[in-house]
């Protein structure tokens, strides 16, 4: 339920609305603005005789599932601090970008420089891998993020890597800047980081916007959502990427949202168009895969763009956002 008071009304009448609501058992969210405040309330509204109160002007009953997310309870947009790095509207297009896997301290280091000439603002790269096969490379684990954050020494770039299990929540508390909480994973982490989740891959939009709810609900409301691709019955693509999920979720919610097209194509050559498009639909960032060597990647080179290819790419995407009225 979304309440908003009468201008002007009281500071020590406000006191007295949120006390009453808490009293009543409901979680209180107050949004206060230059000439309005607005109460989101959380929780069994039934019974509240809310016009009971002269100071109230108008209630609005929110029928979607997630609340605070949702656009209704927090007017403006979310601004995300990850590192001291920006990502949301009205702020610089951020860009993520470097390998699937870690491979090492020279590897991390060498891809980290390269991204970061081509204008990336964050490091990505995967310590612990959830990989189809268990045969497949899982990772490098706690080297791999020791290893990232040696990069991060050198360039001054945040890091955004995966977490895949509970266990390994204080390692990256310490270590991470942005937490990535994958698609196949939907599991409530308890966490004080920026987290970026995923879209799962057969998962609705206000499937994957209740994900960030259970975030949200737990304490944190430092939520970036990522469009990564869906499944579909298309075969030429890994997955399909879902566009159109940029400005429904800027218009739905007030969190920001970044795009991946690597992992929603699969495919190298479709990486580039997809970032421009991308920009293109008013997303507030990219996460790219980047390696100097796809052909011998420990894993998912077939969609790595090079650090030459991704620099060329930053450069389309700078023209799209300028015309668009954004900076990269």
């Amino acid at each position: 339920m979304i309440i908003s008071t009468k201008k002007g009304t009281p500071k020590e009448e406000l006191e007295k609305i949120v006390d009453k609501f808490e009293k009543q058992g409901l979680d209180v969210t107050l949004i206060t603005g230059k000439d309005y405040n607005v109460f989101g309330l959380v929780g069994d509204t039934t019974k509240i005789d809310e016009l009971a109160n002269p100071w109230i002007d108008n209630v609005t009953r929110v029928s979607a599932p997630y609340k605070r997310a949702n656009r209704l309870f927090h007017p403006a947009d979310s601004i995300i601090d990850c590192g001291g790095v920006k990502i949301g509207r009205g702020e610089k297009i951020a860009v993520m970008a470097g390998p699937c896997s870690i491979e090492g301290e020279e590897q991390a280091l060498r891809i980290a420089n390269g991204v970061k000439a081509g204008g990336a603002s964050l490091f990505r790269g995967g310590a612990y891998k959830p990989r189809t096969s268990p045969y497949s490379f899982q990772g490098l684990e706690t080297e791999g993020i020791l290893d990232m954050v040696k990069a991060r020494e050198a360039t001054g770039m945040p890091i955004v890597s995966e977490l895949m299990s509970e266990d390994r929540i204080p390692e990256f508390e310490e270590y991470v800047d942005v937490v990535q909480i994958g698609a196949r994973n939907m599991l409530n982490f308890q966490l004080h980081k920026p987290v970026l989740r995923k879209r799962g891959l057969c998962k609705t939009i206000e499937e994957w916007i209740m994900s960030a709810e259970y975030i949200m609900a737990g304490g944190n409301e430092q939520v970036i959502l990522c469009e990564r691709g869906i499944r579909t019955f298309e075969k030429y693509t890994r997955n399909t990427l879902d566009l159109s999920a940029v400005p429904i979720i800027h218009e739905k919610t007030h969190l920001p949202v970044i795009v991946d097209p690597s992992h929603a194509t699969g495919k190298s050559n479709l990486v580039e168009p997809m970032m421009i498009a991308a920009v293109a639909a008013g997303a507030d960032g990219l996460e790219v895969e980047v390696h100097y060597d796809p052909r011998h990647a420990w894993s998912d080179g077939a969609q790595c763009l090079t650090p030459d290819a991704f620099a060329q790419a930053m450069a389309k995407c700078r023209q799209v956002a300028w015309a668009i009225g954004r900076d990269m």
